[in-house]
């Protein structure tokens, strides 16, 4: 995390697969997607977004951070509750009252939400004829 405090990520069933895949290619070192010069950076969004750029995406089309927007305006519309996206995406209450006293994680909720989330992604990629990785 930038700001350097504790982030709980539930993951879905899916994504616990696809680390375990990972951590057989980049072994035991620090980050799963590490920095192109160094293992001890991870991955920058600039690296993604020239990635998205040879896949022929336009900057107008999708960013690195644009999948995180994707993701909650496509939960928002699928009506999971507005605190557990927000706390998905390591986003703090605005409110500053409520954040004074409200230190909740909305873990189980955000635990189906993610299931929910890769089952819905899968959905997709059926729909579309894509295999599965």
């Amino acid at each position: 995390m930038k700001m350097k405090e504790k982030h709980i990520v539930p993951l879905a069933r899916q994504s616990l697969g696809i680390l375990s895949k990972l951590r057989e290619i980049s072994g035991h070192c620090k980050y799963l997607f590490p920095s192109m010069r160094t293992d001890t950076r991870p991955m920058s969004d600039n690296t993604v977004n020239a990635a998205l750029r040879r896949l022929g995406y336009s900057k107008g089309e999708m960013t690195a951070h644009g999948f995180r927007s994707m993701a909650s305006t496509l939960l928002n519309e699928l009506g999971w509750k507005a605190d557990a996206i927000e706390r998905q995406l390591a986003h703090g209450e605005r409110n500053k009252i409520r954040a004074a006293y409200n230190f909740a994680e909305f873990l189980p909720e955000r635990r189906l939400m993610v299931q929910a989330w890769a089952d819905y992604l899968d959905g997709l990629r059926a729909d579309t004829g894509q295999r599965a990785s």
